[in-house]
Order: structure tokens, then sequence, then C-alpha cells
């Protein structure tokens, strides 16, 4: 059986891999098994959904700890899912709870990585003193001075701060680059080894 599994898996692989290179032999396939795996994939989150929910009515059936946040959860979750369908992401009602609620929800998630990024950078500079995490910090506190907003506008005027952004822009955006490098070279190699059978994360070793 695990020999099926992982022929099956490689041949599907190997079919959307040669659909770039081959498109008028093998697109059309290439796109079919893609709809299949964007159809799987929209099955798991809703299997992921109901066994959130699932694990909440739990909680607040056995009255543990947090309770009251599971019943807001599992209430939201079912006003969010049928309004969902019912009215459709397009619609105004839909977009005015996304610029209410998320929207603002990962702006404060993002404001927290700011602070445990300094946060971290000054633990490390108190462990390990050299010229990057110097640096890091360096670029870091700069920043976020130069974005913070103030009321009587940019610190250093307009010219001067879009220009030292610019500049650190440069740290942050090569930063970036690089995690976006790396993580596309992992996925590539992930991809290489399940296609070559190395790793068989659908049947096993």
């Amino acid at each position: 059986m695990r020999v099926v599994t992982a022929a099956f898996a490689i041949a599907a692989g190997a079919i959307v891999l040669l659909g770039y290179f081959f498109p008028d032999q093998l697109g059309s396939l290439r796109l079919l098994l893609l709809d299949w795996a964007v159809i799987i994939a929209g099955m798991a989150v809703l299997v992921g959904i109901y066994n959130l929910a699932a694990v909440q009515m739990e909680k607040i059936r056995a009255g543990q700890k947090g309770g009251v946040y599971g019943i807001l959860l599992v209430i939201s979750l079912l006003i969010t899912f049928g309004l969902g369908l019912i009215l459709g992401p397009e619609n105004e009602y839909m977009q005015l709870a996304m610029n209410a609620i998320v929207v603002p929800v990962e702006a404060s998630l993002m404001a927290i990585l700011a602070v445990t990024l300094i946060y971290a950078s000054i633990r490390l500079l108190r462990r390990r003193v050299d010229v990057m995490s110097v640096v890091f910090l360096v670029v870091a506190v700069l920043f976020l001075i130069l974005i913070m907003p103030t009321p009587f506008g940019p610190i250093l005027g307009d010219r001067v701060t879009q220009a030292a952004i610019d500049f650190l822009g440069m740290f942050s955006g090569g930063g970036a680059r690089g995690l976006l490098i790396g993580i596309a070279l992992g996925t590539l190699l992930t991809g290489l080894r399940v296609l070559f059978g190395v790793d068989r994360p659908y049947g096993g070793n």
C-alpha cells in the first residue's frame, strides 16, 4: 500500500512540475490536479474549523478555565461563517467586519512582534556583543522612531525621514529577501525529497 501511495504522490508531483515546462501537453492535467489539491485543502480547513469548535465546546461542557472565551469563539465563528455563506466575501458588511476586526488584530500582532524583536535584540546584546547584533538593534530602533506618528508630523521632516527610511530599508529589505530566498529553497528541497520518495508524509517511511 505504501508503494502505491508513493507512486501516486510522485506521479502527481511530476505531472504538476512538468506541466510548467510542457504546457501544451500537460497543462490541462496540471490544472486538474491543482484544482483537486485546492478542493482537498479547502476540506482540510473545514475539518480543522470543526475540530477547533469541537475542542472549545468540550471545554465549555467540562467547565474548564477560559470557557467564556470558547463561547465567544464558537458564536463568532458560526455568525461569521453563516454570513459569509449568505452574503459572500465581497459584501460590504463582510468587508466592514474585516476592516473593523481582523485588520486591527493583525496590526496589534505586528506591534507585539516589533516590541518582541527590540526586546530580543537587547537580550542578545547582553549575551553577545558583535557588529551584526548592534546593527540590528540600531536599524530596528531608528526605523521605529522614523515611522512613529507624532502630532507635528515626521520628526526630521518629510524629505529627511523618507531618505532615512529608504536607507534603512536596504537592511530590512535585504533581510526580508534573504528570508524569502531561504523559505523558497527549503520548500523546493522539501518538494524534491517528496517527489523522489525520500520523505513520505502521505504514507509513512
